[in-house]
């Protein structure tokens, strides 16, 4: 729209100025011309050579045929012909229509283009999240050309499966424990039974010696024993892998995590007046699963965010054997000591949680992810600096 008005007011301008424009050029030297010989100059004195729109000047004579356009002027009681010519400027006007024109056929190509390539993919893929967070993800991705929204949908696809993956996972590990504690359950009845009919008989006095009432009670002792089992087993069945950690060890160079880990808090330190500090490190090769490390330091530093006063949070770098230590220290710990050895423990919340909200599970993660590469983390509280400490093994 703005080029098609930009087309039409150049044009507008041009035709005004050839019908105004040229018309007051002429005429300056027709002016010039009438000036000398109302001041007595004669016409075969005037060098017409020296004015370029006017060709010839001479008495007006009405039936004499002229080649060019003319205009006639009373000089001291003499009607003149003055014969002039003017510029054709067509060819100007056409070069700039046609060049508007061309840029206006470009922007129309690039807009076609424009709807094809990025457009019309991306108005494709606008339902696909909705999609998934309704849990439809069976269907794969149509794969997408694009070069703007390929690898997006090829991330997409592998998000997906993924999901579909841990899905999978998760329904079979559902049914195996429902399996399980139903078992365990159906197991409880038998000395469940045992004592009731223990109970009952000891109530109806049906043993009368003390030999018998003691056989009795050993009795209702070893099944509260069974029961005592099977409800541990249970307990054990609900809290044991609840959580999948699938870790894919490898080298992973110390500097991708940490920058990864600077480069996602920098700013959200800032905005929360945060002093957030990163010791200069050697660039090293540890053992691990990289998206493991960074999220190990993601939960510990949300943590020490939720927990701590938000003064300041520092993570440092030390050696010690052939491990690599990595320590995260925040300000505003309240934790008494001997909470710290339960920090680890699943659920298991400080007493300083009180008023925040969480699942006493990130610590418990950090723990499991750290065994799985082979590391370790342990903590400690001194002068209300809480620290974290991981350990990966250089390689």
């Amino acid at each position: 729209m703005a080029e098609i008005l930009i087309i039409l007011i150049s044009n507008a301008y041009f035709l005004k100025f050839k019908n105004t424009g040229y018309e007051r050029i002429y005429k300056v030297d027709i002016n010039r011309i009438v000036s000398q010989m109302k001041t007595g100059k004669d016409i075969r004195d005037i060098n017409l050579d020296e004015y370029k729109y006017v060709v010839s000047v001479e008495k007006f004579e009405p039936q004499k045929n002229v080649k060019y356009d003319y205009t006639v002027e009373e000089i001291n009681g003499v009607l003149y012909r003055f014969e002039y010519i003017t510029e054709d400027n067509s060819l100007m006007i056409y070069a700039v229509n046609i060049s508007l024109g061309v840029m206006f056929i470009l922007t129309i190509l690039l807009f076609l283009y424009l709807e094809r390539k990025m457009i019309r993919p991306f108005v494709n893929i606008t339902e696909l999240p909705i999609e998934l967070s309704k849990g439809n993800l069976s269907v794969p991705i149509k794969e997408e050309k694009s070069k703007f929204f390929g690898k997006f949908l090829w991330g997409m696809d592998m998000l997906r499966e993924k999901l579909e993956d841990d899905r999978a996972r998760e329904l079979e590990l559902i049914k195996e424990r429902k399996t399980l504690i139903l078992s365990l359950s159906h197991d409880v009845k038998t000395p469940l039974a045992a004592i009731d009919l223990y109970t009952k008989a000891l109530k109806n006095g049906l043993y009368g010696s003390e030999e018998k009432k003691n056989e009795v009670l050993e009795g209702i002792e070893k099944n509260t024993a069974e029961i005592k089992r099977y409800i541990n087993e249970i307990s054990d069945a609900s809290r044991k892998d609840f959580l999948s950690f699938n870790v894919i060890n490898s080298e992973v160079y110390l500097h991708d995590a940490v920058d990864e880990i600077k480069n996602y808090y920098k700013e959200k330190m800032e905005q929360r007046h945060t002093q957030f500090e990163v010791e200069s490190v050697n660039n090293c090769l540890i053992y691990g699963d990289k998206d493991r490390i960074v999220e190990v330091m993601q939960n510990i530093i949300e943590n020490a965010l939720k927990y701590g006063d938000g003064k300041a949070i520092n993570i440092t770098f030390s050696e010690e054997e052939n491990c690599k230590l990595i320590t995260i220290t925040n300000t505003g710990c309240s934790l008494g000591e001997e909470e710290v050895p339960h920090l680890f423990d699943s659920f298991y919340r400080g007493k300083n949680s009180d008023k925040v909200f969480g699942s006493g599970l990130g610590l418990y993660i950090c723990k499991e992810l750290m065994h799985k590469m082979d590391g370790g983390i342990f903590a400690k509280t001194k002068d209300g600096i809480f620290e974290v400490t991981l350990v990966f093994r250089r390689i």
